[in-house]
């Protein structure tokens, strides 16, 4: 399963705002985020079992996340989530990814999952449940879960969105701050009033925060490697910025090579 905020757009120093718990069987290995081979190129973390992932940006600063919800009838032996999820961070835009995330779950190959398709420009999350159905994101605070976006009949959502908006998210560093402390909130003595999921077989795994801006160098990702209300956000910026900035060397790599190539022509 999983539980997802985002603030989108409406924070002008930093667009795009995510917090995200990952859910998961304690005994299913996974290895942090990290910058993986190939290109576009993508930090995310990797499913050692299928090869996949939960969530991840790519170089064009696209970010994807998939999150499990129910789904009636699944096929025998469904090809993993987490192998589509990563597959659409090849793609080059939010609206490019929406768009293949969709062909794929029309076929039928899949268990059931929502998945998040978020860049700049443009925002929708792709339901693959019973139904496969597209919900673009206006600007603000959203929750996505095993249901749908903004659920107010999810008291989960409901319950981050109470903790979330009891502060003014109106930095980057607000909502970071904010979030942090909302998603490593324990279950009190009864079992309830937290985000963190402490079953004996099955838990809140991993934890990501990411911060998405136009200047690569204040972008932020930070990882919590187990539950975040046992391991502390560890920065892994380094890494997104490394990758987010490959768009921008390749582009001066070009312009050098155009510029050299109109000197040489005027020799």
């Amino acid at each position: 399963m999983g539980i997802l905020a985002i603030q989108y757009q409406s924070i002008s120093d930093s667009p795009i705002l995510i917090a995200l718990n990952r859910e998961e069987s304690y005994d299913r290995p996974f290895l942090p985020p990290r910058i993986q081979s190939g290109r576009p190129r993508v930090v995310c973390g990797i499913d050692r079992k299928a090869g996949g992932t939960w969530a991840g940006v790519n170089q064009h600063g696209m970010f994807v996340a998939v999150l499990n919800c129910p789904k009636r009838n699944v096929v025998y032996d469904p090809r993993s989530r987490g192998l589509l999820c990563k597959e659409l961070l090849s793609c080059r835009t939010a609206d490019e990814a929406i768009e293949r995330a969709v062909h794929e779950l029309e076929t039928g190959c899949y268990a059931g999952g929502n998945y998040l398709c978020v860049d700049l420009h443009s925002a929708g999350v792709v339901y693959g449940g019973n139904e496969i159905d597209v919900q673009l994101l206006k600007p603000g605070l959203h929750l996505l879960s095993s249901s749908r976006m903004d659920d107010r009949e999810d008291p989960r959502q409901e319950y981050v969105r109470r903790l979330l908006t009891l502060h003014q998210l109106n930095t980057a560093v607000a909502f970071l701050a904010t979030a942090s402390g909302t998603f490593s909130r324990k279950p009190d003595s009864s079992g309830k009033r937290g985000i963190v999921v402490c079953e004996p077989d099955y838990g809140t795994v991993c934890s990501m925060l990411v911060s998405l801006t136009e200047r690569t160098q204040k972008s932020i990702m930070q990882f919590a490697n187990g539950s975040p209300a046992e391991k502390t956000y560890e920065d892994v910026s380094a890494l997104l910025r490394q990758v987010l900035s490959t768009d921008r060397s390749n582009q001066k790599k070009s312009q050098h090579k155009n510029a050299s190539d109109v000197e040489k022509k005027n020799l």
